[in-house]
């Protein structure tokens, strides 16, 4: 007999009801400190390329205007019509990157193992490419660009992450603009928890990424096209990188298989069926349905 499939069996492996066992928690540890140490000294190795990061950062700007992408300046006026507001997006952009990616990595690995080591290989996947591009593309943001005409709020308001002048700033790349991790994290962060709950209102964390951009371009320390990158890098990592189970209610839907049991070996064979005509020595007889099959065998000799 055929095997019969019964979808939507569920697997009772516990609070993280992904079926996955969740991985060693130093080694996790050692692991994202490490990429986390590189991305920080990788940054500072692109420092000093002062030259070529404005002239990368006139030739942006003129790449968004051909593209007639909105004005960096039209969001920052908005910030700028509160100060209390300036304070709170320069808050939000020193404060919320790193803590809300920890998090984040946090739960999974608590609740959702399987979701952990994908969006952790994403995260280090969209990382890597970043800091090779920032290393080949020094990019200086739209606040040191004097053509764009924006204030550096962080400087002007506070509080600041950055050093007042790029040269003494020993802990990180000012001239790192492209792509914006801030955006592609805070992006990867909305897609993992969507992808790892269910709910109607798990969409609502689209609104990170979302906020987070607004952040990075009314503060002008990114221009749009350092989020259009770094959504390419993302989607690149995505496809590259193979999702884990889909979730449903919280648990991880399985697929069982369950198969016929065998035979038993005392068990009669099925009976056969015969024509319902058959010649035999010449003649023409019925054979029983009933008959088994090396009767059916002699007959038919």
């Amino acid at each position: 007999m055929a095997a019969g499939i019964r979808p939507g069996t569920r697997r009772p492996t516990g609070p993280e009801t992904t079926g996955t066992p969740r991985p060693p928690l130093v080694r996790e540890l050692l692991l994202v400190t490490a990429l986390f140490v590189v991305y920080k000294f990788g940054r500072r190795l692109a420092n000093g390329h002062e030259t070529r990061a404005f002239h990368n950062a006139d030739r942006v700007w003129d790449w968004e205007r051909a593209l007639h992408l909105p004005g960096e300046g039209a969001v920052q006026s908005l910030l700028l019509h509160d100060e209390t507001l300036v304070r709170v997006a320069n808050t939000f952009y020193a404060t919320v990157h790193f803590p809300a990616t920890i998090a984040f990595l946090v739960w999974l690995y608590v609740r959702r193992p399987a979701h952990y080591l994908w969006s952790r290989r994403v995260l280090a996947l969209v990382t890597t490419a970043a800091l090779a591009l920032h290393i080949l593309l020094p990019l200086a943001p739209p606040r040191m660009l004097a053509s764009a005409g924006l204030v550096d709020t962080a400087q002007v308001y506070g509080p600041s992450v950055y050093a007042a002048t790029p040269d003494t700033d020993t802990m990180a790349n000012q001239f790192a603009a492209m792509p914006s991790l801030h955006f592609g994290w805070a992006l990867m962060v909305a897609i993992g928890l969507i992808t790892a709950v269910r709910g109607r209102w798990r969409w609502l964390w689209l609104l990170h990424p979302v906020l987070t951009l607004l952040v990075i371009v009314g503060t002008a320390n990114h221009y749009w096209l350092d989020a259009l990158v770094a959504t390419a890098l993302l989607g690149a990592a995505l496809f590259l990188v193979p999702r884990p189970e889909r979730v449903r209610d919280g648990r991880t839907v399985a697929v069982r298989v369950h198969r016929a049991p065998a035979p038993r070996p005392d068990a009669a064979p099925e009976t056969a069926h015969a024509p319902e005509s058959a010649l035999t020595s010449g003649r023409t007889g019925l054979v029983s349905e009933s008959a088994d099959a090396p009767v059916l065998a002699e007959a038919l000799r």
